[in-house]
Formats: C-alpha cells, structure tokens, sequence
C-alpha cells in the first residue's frame, strides 16, 4: 500500500485523491434564485443524504478562492433551493449549466431548460429531471480552509415537497433502472447505472 499524508500534499492533490476514489458520486442539480430574481442552477457531487426523520440531505459548495458561489449565496439568502437528480436525459443541459456565467444571468435559460413552479418554496425546479425535491435551508456552515477564508459552504436542506416521474415510482420506492442516474468520477468521466446485486443485511 502506498502511505500519503495530505498535510504534505497540495490541494490539488488531495482533491485528485478525494474525487477518484469516492467513486461513483451522485450528482445535485441544485436551482436558486438571486435576491434580483435570477434563476441560478448549478451541479455538484459534494452530495448526500443527512437523515430521513425528517428527510434532510447535503450539498457541499466549493468556494474559489474564498469566494462563496452563487448556489450557497443564494440559497442562504432565500432560505431556500431545489435539488434535482440528474439522469441520461439531462446531463447534457445540466452539464452546460456548469459554464462560468455572471450571477445575474440564468444558467436554466442558458441551457435550455424549463422551469416549473414548486408548491412548498418560491424557488422554481426544472421540469427536464425525473426527481426534484423543494428544500428549505435547515443550516449552512462554513468549513474547511481558514478562519479567514473557508474552503466550502456546506448547506443541509430539509425536504419538504418530492416530485417524482411516475415511471419511476413504484410501491412506494424508485425504480434506478428506470431513473437511469448519472454519477460523477474523476475529471470528466461520468457513469451510469451498471451492474446491480442485492446482498441480505445479516440480522
């Protein structure tokens, strides 16, 4: 085994390390809305669930040089954002939404989506996924980097509306075959679903 410590490492490298081996990443195509009233989207595979009672998950939101980015300024500013899966059908636009635009332009606009009211939040989702979710901001803590200059804004929302393609919903669970996930790997290497096998959890 090869032994490395990160603290004699450079950023960069550690973040090589981080993204090609917690592989595969699901991807958050997360949509908020300026304090001008623009509709932002961005990915980001700095994604998990937190907990299910009640139903809350994570977005981790890289700064560049200290800078917060538009996702984290906005969602902290409204209280608000929605998450939607991304899937084969969609990573095409989603990935375009990832261009370097200026915050008062809409990456939505710009790649060709459609936005879609939600029901619980005032921020709009886009109709393009098969799974979004209306999140209202339970915290956002800084972490990482310096006191002075933190690395990320690590926001937890809290799931208060699911909306689901009813191709995709089935006895009260999701059929992944059906959804077709996309993931993040290294660079730019995504994945889609491979080969499944189920395993029964010992008692």
């Amino acid at each position: 085994m090869i032994s490395i410590d990160p603290a004699q490492r450079t950023a960069r490298d550690n973040y090589k390390l981080l993204i090609g081996s917690i592989v595969p990443r699901p991807i958050a195509f997360v949509t908020t809305v300026s304090d001008r009233g623009v509709l932002n989207a961005a990915p980001f595979s700095y994604f998990s669930i937190v907990s299910s009672v009640p139903p809350m998950i994570s977005i981790s939101v890289q700064r560049k040089s200290g800078i917060m980015k538009d996702t984290a300024r906005n969602a902290i500013g409204a209280g608000a954002f929605v998450v939607h899966i991304v899937d084969e059908t969609n990573v095409e636009a989603v990935n375009r939404t990832a261009a370097g635009l200026p915050p008062d332009e809409s990456e939505v606009t710009y790649a060709a989506l459609t936005p879609v009211a939600s029901e619980a939040i005032a921020v709009p989702g886009v109709r393009e996924a098969k799974i979004r979710m209306e999140c209202v901001l339970e915290k956002a803590l800084e972490l990482g980097g310096t006191d002075a200059e933190p690395a990320c804004d690590l926001l937890i929302g809290r799931v208060v509306r699911f909306h689901l393609a009813e191709e995709v919903y089935q006895g009260g669970y999701i059929l992944a075959d059906r959804l077709q996930p996309v993931s993040r790997l290294a660079g730019n290497d995504y994945a889609a679903l491979g080969k499944t096998f189920t395993l029964e959890r010992p008692q």
